[in-house]
């Protein structure tokens, strides 16, 4: 539950800059990009998360909670504070996340998926980091060229 918190000089201040169908698969890339937009990051998701993140960022309220809403309504309940997410290690193309969380003095972590704790932080209006490590390891190598493509192919469709 708990993990050692990565140096936050290192932290770099993420958004979430859209979510878009890669055609190629039956998922969502959420696309993160830093303040400048120099650094981006996309994050290849399930259909049911990255709508989860869609709702959240476009502000949608469902008629009945979702999951995020619902952990979203316990941990304002329980007066415990969501902190910040942190995108922290890539394997291969498997990313981590943790969300840190407050309540009463007392500081915790979760280990979680980048889906869900994105769509999480997106609900309590917390800030997403990513690691310079991990920006520095994203899955592919080729990553900018095809990313810089579907995004110009979807602004051309008005997607994203």
């Amino acid at each position: 539950m708990s993990t050692a918190a990565p140096d936050t000089r290192e932290l770099i201040e993420i958004k979430v800059h859209g979510v878009v169908r890669d055609e190629n698969t039956e998922t969502q890339i959420v696309i993160l990009r830093d303040e400048q937009g120099a650094d981006v990051l996309p994050i290849w998701v399930g259909l049911a998360e990255g709508n989860a993140i869609r709702l959240a960022q476009e502000g949608i309220v469902t008629p009945r909670p979702m999951t995020h809403d619902l952990i979203r309504s316990v941990t304002a309940h329980l007066n415990i504070q969501v902190q910040r997410v942190v995108i922290t290690d890539v394997k291969k193309t498997t990313y981590y996340a943790t969300v840190y969380l407050s309540s009463k003095g007392v500081d915790r972590t979760l280990d979680a998926r980048p889906s869900d704790a994105i769509a999480l932080a997106l609900r309590a209006h917390c800030p997403i980091y990513v690691t310079q490590d991990v920006l520095n390891r994203r899955s592919s190598a080729n990553a900018d060229a095809w990313l810089e493509k579907l995004l110009t192919k979807k602004a051309d469709n008005q997607e994203v």
